[in-house]
């Protein structure tokens, strides 16, 4: 693959590279770049590394720091460069041994696709140690290289929307342990009891960079228990362990919280506390989430006079929350009807909520998700530096409970009068503007991504948009291609093996292996979260902006 930089998105950028030492090497350079401001995150891939900008603005910066990386690398060879190096490697690389159940819903397909049986696939497995080569996709889940290459296979035509936590898959080149439930596309050939991912543990992912893995058969009498395993081999790791350490939201039995706060009395269908997110982690397979619709969420902090880092509640399907303590509320995003005691209350206009009063948020007349922000935000424990909660990776505060306490934080500025800048949206078909995506040039004609009106699916979430409709096609030379896992952005269109394609959101994965044909502006990401099953939707394909 020539070395190429190609914008994806209106913030970020995608460096192709030969092999993965060329990616790790651009990865570590532009991080150590001094003179770079406004990075994001940085995403390392096979052959591939994604830089995400903070804002469009500070995108020319990122572009520059990617072209000197690049030009470094012309004079310089990465697996020598001492700049490329992100640790001195050990003379011998510690080896963590992973116990399979080799019962895997795909084990026979992988058998019969390379032509092993599938004990040989078993033995082809275990035969030799892997090594982890990234982390990407959730946290925890690392890329693992240098198996038996026999075992190479395709992902899935089409990704499974639930794969359960200890799923050990393979794909391309590559083997990994899933370390929650999550979607995913790789072929399963077992799964094992060892916990990849725990907040309470230091550090919290089992498999890193540089690490060797040993997969061992868990049925064969012959062999040994990992150290690391669970105590009882049949336990599965808890989901508690693999998401934050602990409860952060104040619960009914505890003492009353000192200052104002909300009782959650109905937390309706889906509520989550959100804030700015947690940017700057994707290398370890953390994603970014944070509110869906960002600029509803910005609003609402501004409505109220605070930082839109404070954290807010992100409501899906109503909510109903008693105040304990007076406190200043706006409710923004998709409009619904707000009640203060049964009186009626405007949206995108803050509102003074007293002590007993019960606030209740019904669900909207159009869109999906709106948002419940009080002065001084919600104040509660953060997970890796962020309040958010992330549904994939299980990360952050849970889902609202009906008894929850909502500690409010200190109120911080000046509560100023101002205009609501409120987007409108007129019914009917959504059109979503989109960038071209690094592999548009894949489709037989990439006027399909034009042309169709799809529906938006039962099954979307804040991982992303799953759409309903007409399959884009691929074109001859690329219909058999395979992309090496890469990083994604919010907003990418995704199109797995099936053509139909996958609109990401704030909880997207933080890598994939299947072709991104366009990239939503971020405008539009915003609208695409506010999309509700059976929604109409189009793409609408904008001309390239700095692409070579």
């Amino acid at each position: 693959m020539p070395r190429r930089l190609l914008s994806y998105g209106e913030r970020a950028l995608l460096v192709e590279l030969e092999d993965l030492a060329a990616a790790l090497a651009v990865h570590a350079l532009v991080l150590r770049d001094e003179a770079l401001e406004g990075l994001a995150d940085a995403v390392p891939g096979a052959c591939t590394v994604v830089l995400v900008a903070d804002t469009p603005a500070s995108l020319p910066a990122v572009r520059a720091a990617a072209e000197r990386a690049l030009a470094h690398l012309t004079r310089v060879d990465p697996r020598v460069d001492d700049a490329a190096k992100q640790a001195d490697p050990p003379s011998e690389p510690e080896v963590v041994e992973v116990p399979v159940h080799y019962d895997g819903d795909d084990l026979d397909e992988v058998a019969e696709h390379t032509g092993l049986t599938p004990e040989e696939v078993v033995d082809a497995h275990t035969g030799q140690a892997w090594q982890v080569g990234f982390v990407g996709f959730a946290p925890g889940f690392a890329y693992l290289v240098g198996g038996d290459p026999r075992l190479r296979v395709p992902r899935r035509s089409s990704p499974r929307p639930r794969v359960p936590a200890g799923a050990v898959g393979l794909a391309d080149e590559y083997s990994g342990v899933y370390p929650r439930t999550s979607p995913g596309g790789w072929q399963l050939v077992g799964h094992t009891d060892v916990a990849l991912w725990n907040l309470d543990r230091d550090p919290p992912a089992l498999l890193r960079p540089g690490l060797r893995v040993r997969f061992t058969d868990a049925d064969d009498a012959a062999v040994p228990r990992a150290a690391g395993a669970p105590s009882s081999a049949g336990d599965p790791p808890s989901e508690g362990a693999l998401s934050s350490a602990g409860d952060p939201l104040t619960s009914a039995d505890g003492p009353d919280p000192v200052g104002p706060w909300l009782e959650v009395l109905d937390p309706g269908i889906l509520s989550l506390v959100q804030d700015g997110g947690r940017p700057g982690l994707a290398a370890l397979g953390v994603g970014p989430s944070g509110a869906a619709d960002r600029a509803a969420f910005a609003l609402g902090a501004r409505l109220v006079g605070q930082d839109a880092a404070e954290a807010a509640v992100e409501v899906l399907g109503g909510l109903v929350v008693r105040a304990h303590g007076s406190v200043t509320a706006v409710v923004t995003g998709a409009p619904c009807p707000v009640l203060v005691d049964d009186r009626p209350m405007p949206c995108n206009a803050p509102v003074l909520v007293r002590a007993g009063q019960v606030l209740r948020i019904g669900r909207p007349s159009s869109g999906l998700r709106s948002y419940l922000t009080v002065r001084g935000g919600i104040a509660t424990t953060a997970a890796l530096g962020s309040r958010s909660h992330d549904t994939l990776a299980g990360l952050g505060p849970p889902p609202l409970r009906a008894g929850d306490r909502l500690v409010v934080g200190p109120r911080r500025g000046h509560l100023l009068v101002d205009i609501a800048p409120v987007d409108q949206r007129t019914p009917g078909t959504v059109v979503l503007d989109a960038l071209p995506g690094p592999h548009l040039h894949w489709l037989a004609e990439t006027a399909q991504v034009d042309a169709p009106t799809w529906t938006v699916a039962a099954d979307s979430d804040r991982v992303g948009v799953r759409l309903a409709g007409a399959a884009l096609v691929r074109g001859a030379a690329h219909r058999e291609a395979e992309v090496p896992s890469q990083g994604l952005v919010r907003g990418a269109v995704q199109v797995p093996a099936d053509g139909v394609p996958v609109v990401f959101l704030a909880d997207h994965p933080v890598t994939g292996g299947y072709p991104v044909v366009a990239v939503l502006t971020e405008r539009a990401s915003d609208h695409a979260a506010q999309l509700a099953p059976g929604q109409a939707v189009r793409l609408r394909l904008l001309a390239a902006r700095g692409r070579r």
